[in-house]
């Protein structure tokens, strides 16, 4: 694999620092299948930049957390104009990766990357749980008369028959996935934004316990205050602290084999917002790998 030189990559560490390499961070910028706010092709790029200004040390583990996970960051390369090429391509990175035994971290890119993601892993588990953060439920079977659309994600990684997913956040779902999502209620837990007050983390915690999980982050699952920078912001989302909460109850219950953060749409002139999806990285990573 072709990496960038430590200070170019992800968090930006000194070229000097070396421990052994337990993650792969994979800038892989789709734009495609958009259908609102564009710009999704430029997250990557922001999010390692805005990375560099993440401060390394962790007060929630008194450690810099990098210096024991090992994280390397693939060069940028020409990602298919072909929406189902593009698919394989990343597949066959993820693939690579899980041969060499190492952590695939990607950043999109906007969401319909997720079913190329998971292919590998969806091959090497007999079962694979998604926990997904979203505003939508992107169940369609189609949009815009593309089946690999941003708003059919999660439903073509259901195509997948060892496939469940629990998915927090939801706001947005449209009449005709209701269909699809009834019928296949015993593969699909959502914990709806409108009931948060009323979550049972006791009872995801159990759902998930022992679970093989798949993290998959798109970032309107954020109150639209928290993350305007996106194609199709939702108000009525997640929080931070309550974010963190949740990928911490998964982290320390079950085992997060990969993860992909999508649909970042920089926004000019605001890097808050770039720097929240870089911290968002460094902490899913922390805690996949400290609370082991």
């Amino acid at each position: 694999m072709n990496y960038l030189q430590n200070k170019l990559g992800f968090l930006g560490v000194d070229n000097k620092f070396n421990t052994k390499q337990k993650v792969v961070v994979v800038p892989f910028g789709l734009e495609k299948t958009v259908s609102y706010g564009g710009g999704t092709k430029n997250g990557p790029k922001e999010i390692i930049k805005a990375s560099h200004q993440v401060e390394l040390y962790d007060e929630e583990f008194f450690c810099e957390p990098y210096k024991k996970i090992g994280i390397k960051t693939l060069k940028p390369f020409k990602i298919h104009k072909n929406i189902n090429k593009a698919l394989d391509q990343i597949s066959k990175i993820n693939q690579n990766i899980l041969d060499n035994n190492l952590f695939s971290m990607t950043l999109g890119g906007e969401h319909s990357i997720t079913p190329g993601c998971i292919k590998p892993f969806a091959k090497k588990y007999k079962k694979l749980c998604l926990l997904h953060f979203d505003a939508h439920a992107d169940l369609r079977q189609s949009y815009n008369g593309e089946k690999f659309s941003h708003a059919s994600a999660i439903r073509r990684c259901l195509d997948y028959k060892n496939v469940s997913v629990i998915s927090f956040g939801i706001r947005n779902i449209s009449l005709n996935e209701i269909p699809f999502l009834r019928k296949n209620s015993n593969r699909i837990k959502i914990f709806w934004a409108k009931d948060k007050m009323r979550w049972n983390l006791n009872k995801f915690k159990k759902i998930i316990r022992n679970k093989t999980i798949y993290l998959t982050f798109d970032v309107d699952g954020f109150d639209s205050s928290v993350m305007p920078a996106t194609g199709t912001p939702e108000p009525g989302g997640l929080f931070w602290d309550e974010t963190l909460n949740i990928i911490k109850i998964a982290a320390k219950n079950s085992n997060i084999v990969g993860a992909d953060i999508n649909e970042l749409a920089p926004i000019k002139g605001f890097d808050a917002y770039n720097f929240i999806v870089a911290k968002l990285a460094y902490k899913i990573l922390s805690y996949k790998f400290l609370y082991r």
